[in-house]
């Protein structure tokens, strides 16, 4: 029995495609801020837990636009791991009903020979036959323009990662949308 359940629950390393299993085996790492839930999903990708970051539900918004989902049966550990880096989050919240259900941060829209994906607030478009960045957009942080002038026109294998030249929330979520892109 150990060994089955070791084989079907998530643990540092497994993919973030294991969270889609039912929604009670989830949950929500709730902050106090953006910087936070950022802060947060990086220490827990660099001990390798299967994590995403997603949009709160209505219910349990706090005033920061994001929350970080995780596997329930590793809510104690992964806690653990954010009060060891001196960052707790204000609540963990079981996804116990369809209203608590985190809200997918990615739009995607094909328009024929473009594709863009919206990530929060931000937008990045391809020409699809390229992978050629074409257009940026959206946010309102002062570093938009910045990363627009330094991806726009190239490739999405060549550009520069937002993450590495923006330090704002509209850097962040484009560098979701960007990651969001490498994946189609």
């Amino acid at each position: 029995m150990i060994g089955w359940l070791k084989r079907k629950l998530p643990g540092p390393g497994a993919p973030a495609e294991s969270l889609r299993a039912s929604s009670s085996d989830r949950g929500i790492l709730v902050f106090e801020n953006t910087s936070e839930v950022i802060q947060a999903e990086k220490i827990l990708k660099q001990a390798a837990w299967p994590v995403r970051v997603m949009g709160p539900p209505p219910e349990i918004r706090t005033g920061c636009d994001l929350v970080i989902e995780f596997p329930l049966i590793e809510g104690l550990n992964i806690v653990r791991e954010l009060h060891l880096a001196e960052l707790a989050p204000l609540s963990v919240v079981p996804v116990t009903a369809p209203l608590l259900t985190p809200v997918d941060l990615f739009h995607t829209k094909d328009f024929g020979e473009y594709l863009m994906v919206r990530a929060a607030n931000m937008k990045i478009t391809i020409f699809k036959q390229t992978r050629t960045i074409v257009n940026i957009s959206g946010g309102g942080c002062p570093d938009v323009p910045y990363l627009a002038e330094k991806m726009v026109g190239k490739t999405l294998a060549e550009a520069p990662r937002p993450r590495d030249l923006g330090h704002t929330l509209c850097g962040y979520a484009l560098q979701l949308a960007y990651e969001e892109l490498q994946r189609k």
